[in-house]
């Protein structure tokens, strides 16, 4: 049984119960991203949150992504809303409803099918405000839009990406193990025994984050270095770091060390005591040239996702931005670049520093939204 918080009957907030479901169902062990949670909310409001049944199959279908995930589903629903889970819509026998949260959810939705009531359903206003808040660019938040902002990046799924390993591991199919089926026969005294076979295994690949804190970054730099922390405790969760984090402005900076801290809040402060050059200046290329040679050719950046989140806007030299970012492609597995504006209407990348360095970006991607961040923590995680 998950060890999952009791909910709170009372509440008045259809939404919030909801909501803390799906987080429940995360603490559980299934991976519930806010995509998921917001599809859940906005199909619950489908089929109203008075219906157990509705809630239940809305949750089953929106927040599952694996069959292994159902077993956990199931527990973490009897688990929040109390008693047996609904039977599907047609089985023999209603199953009966004891009393639980749903019993406050019936009542504070008060939905009746008038299409009026639609516009006052909390569960469907909630799930519309969090959907346009997804997508709304960092720099217009005001602080509580920004809390709420922080509260959907905290839910993102950030995973390492992986490469091949070259040590063999057991496994059910893929290679003839040679080795481990002739034991086996040896083992039986000379008796055919079963096949063994083998694969090659996944390691996690070294991530490396160059965050761009100059002045015109300032409104992105706190939310794309809460993002490489919630990388580097993604590399722990794993074993061991394999993430590197280093600020670019007018200086480089290793931050590394601080974002050891498991706490973001903790791991910002004592981040930011260490930039010199925050809300600086832009010597992109002469910064990028001084990690490539003391970091880079030393092996951080040899075969890592190195991502470099900036705008572009150099004051320096394009054709050494250019260069040094030719020199990264050259030793990393693949560059990432995020751009805040790059999902922004109307936006090319025809400024000095952004086309030197397109001929040599892998992936070149939005940074401004949660939106945005979700797909970048996709395309880090795939590459």
């Amino acid at each position: 049984m998950p060890d999952v918080a009791v909910p709170d009957v009372a509440t008045p907030d259809v939404a919030t119960v909801l909501a803390g479901f799906a987080r429940t169902l995360r603490a559980a062990g299934v991976p519930v991203t806010p995509d998921r949670t917001t599809a859940f909310l906005t199909a619950a409001a489908e089929v109203g949150a008075a219906d157990r049944a509705g809630v239940y199959w809305a949750g089953r279908a929106t927040l599952c992504g694996d069959p292994d995930h159902l077993r956990l589903y199931d527990l973490a629903f009897d688990d929040w809303f109390g008693g047996r889970r609904p039977r599907p819509r047609g089985a023999d026998a209603p199953t009966p409803l004891p009393p639980s949260t749903m019993a406050s959810l019936e009542s504070d939705s008060g939905r009746s099918g008038d299409p009026e009531d639609l516009d006052d359903d909390p569960v469907r206003a909630a799930a519309s405000a969090t959907e346009v808040l997804r997508h709304r660019d960092v720099a217009d938040l005001d602080e509580g839009g920004r809390a709420q902002m922080r509260r959907l990046l905290a839910e993102l799924d950030v995973q390492m990406p992986s490469r091949r390993s070259a040590r063999r591991r057991s496994s059910a199919r893929g290679e003839l193990d040679v080795r481990r089926t002739l034991r086996e026969e040896l083992r039986r005294g000379g008796e055919p025994g079963p096949l063994r076979y083998r694969r090659a295994g996944r390691r996690p690949r070294r991530v490396v984050w160059l965050v761009d804190v100059s002045g015109s970054m300032a409104p992105y730099a706190d939310v794309l270095l809460r993002l490489a922390h919630a990388q580097v405790r993604a590399g722990v969760g794993q074993g061991r770091s394999r993430v590197e984090v280093f600020t670019v402005g007018t200086r480089l900076t290793r931050v590394t060390p601080s974002f050891a801290h498991r706490d973001v809040e903790r791991a910002l402060r004592a981040a930011g005591e260490q930039v010199p050059d925050w809300s600086g200046g832009t010597r992109l290329g002469e910064t990028l040239a001084a990690f490539v040679e003391r970091w880079g050719r030393r092996g951080v950046a040899r075969g890592a996702v190195v991502v470099i989140c900036s705008d572009g806007w150099e004051r320096g030299d394009p054709a050494q931005l250019g260069e040094q970012v030719h020199q990264l492609h050259r030793l990393a597995h693949r560059l990432v670049w995020v751009n805040p504006h790059r999902g922004k209407e109307g936006y090319q990348p025809v400024q000095g520093g952004m086309a030197a360095v397109l001929p040599y970006v892998d992936d070149f991607v939005a940074g401004h939204s949660v939106a945005s961040y979700a797909r970048l923590m996709e395309v880090v995680a795939g590459a």
